[in-house]
């Protein structure tokens, strides 16, 4: 079994809970962490024998395109997406982070962990 990472995905997106955020955005990061039996792919070389990097980063990208209230259901849905199109994942865990959320303070970011 192998861990496959994509980390420090940066997009901008309009998630949030305040309508300003709806219709101004910001910034997120996410960092996504898959266990994978890579034994095949291991001794083939072929990419068919793994998971496909571009084609994980496109579906968060549409994910994370589409407007949610919460990081919960944001990230909820790309773990789904991801589960749907690569049934040989058999684990993933995402980490979102909303970049100067609007909560009255200065703060770096709020972050979700989440786990399939």
């Amino acid at each position: 079994m192998s861990t496959i990472s994509i980390e420090g995905m940066e997009f901008f997106a309009y998630h949030g809970c305040f309508k300003e955020e709806q219709v101004i955005g910001t910034k997120f990061n996410i960092d996504l962490f898959m266990e994978v039996d890579t034994a095949t792919a291991e001794q083939s070389d072929r990419l068919e024998d793994t998971v496909n990097y571009q084609a994980v980063y496109r579906l968060v990208k549409q994910e994370m395109d589409s407007k949610s209230h919460l990081l919960e259901h944001v990230g909820r849905r790309v773990l789904e997406s991801i589960r749907g199109a690569f049934p040989q994942i058999e684990k993933a865990k995402i980490k979102i982070r909303k970049l100067n959320p609007p909560l009255g303070g200065k703060m770096d970011f709020v972050s979700l962990e989440l786990e399939l």
